[in-house]
């Protein structure tokens, strides 16, 4: 069997993270009773506490940022295009996602760290981008 890319192993962690960070969001609607039924719209989030609302945006961002990252990615691995560069650049795109999820839902990322995060996470995509159409 070949070697599985760490490009490509952080991509599925990211997918599963993504697949996984609407549960605290569920928690925090849930934990709100009868208002919220099942099959009915949730209401207004800005009635919710605040960190369900931040666990909503925390899973929102994420999957913003993981289309473009897994389509690099991919692509770069169709290329075979994987080098120090994107090791690195995806190892640390990895953790500024989790940094961000978890800053985000407990809060403690506030202005202007949280932006700052986001933006380091499209910084990413960037170079990966760079990879795919000025390779080495």
């Amino acid at each position: 069997m070949d070697t599985f890319p760490t490009e490509l192993g952080i991509l599925a962690a990211l997918a599963l993270l993504a697949a996984s960070l609407w549960i605290p969001y569920i928690i925090g609607v849930t934990r709100q009773g009868a208002a919220f039924e099942a099959f009915v719209r949730p209401g207004d989030l800005s009635s919710l506490p605040a960190w369900v609302h931040r666990a909503h945006r925390a899973h929102l961002n994420l999957l913003e940022q993981l289309l473009p990252f897994a389509i690099l990615v991919l692509v770069l691995d169709r290329m075979g295009g994987f080098n120090a560069l994107t090791y690195w650049t995806v190892v640390a795109f990895f953790w500024l996602r989790v940094a961000h999820a978890v800053g985000m839902i407990s809060g403690l990322a506030k202005m202007p760290l949280r932006p700052i995060l986001f933006v380091l996470g499209w910084v990413c995509c960037l170079v990966l981008a760079s990879q795919v159409f000025l390779p080495a």
